[in-house]
């Protein structure tokens, strides 16, 4: 027989180390919000295009991004 009796919950160390743990672990960190868009506002990127796509916009004259811009948002229903 033991000296001690046993603790009903399982192994006083073990609890007291997952006690110890739920109180010093790191917190996962959150993403932080994205901030509002702005309407209107233009972003940049890197696009890949193939390169007849791209000449035939640019064939059109200056504003050729704005008309890419705008047959991908016709493209996506917007």
């Amino acid at each position: 027989m033991s000296r001690r009796p046993t603790d009903p919950r399982g192994d006083p160390r073990a609890a007291a180390e997952r006690a110890f743990k739920a109180v010093t672990a790191p917190k996962p960190v959150e993403a932080a919000p994205k901030p509002p868009t702005l309407p209107g506002a233009k972003e940049m990127v890197s696009l890949r295009i193939d390169r007849d796509v791209l000449d035939a916009f640019q064939a059109e004259g200056p504003g050729w991004q704005e008309r890419i811009n705008a047959a991908l948002r016709k493209a996506a229903g917007l």
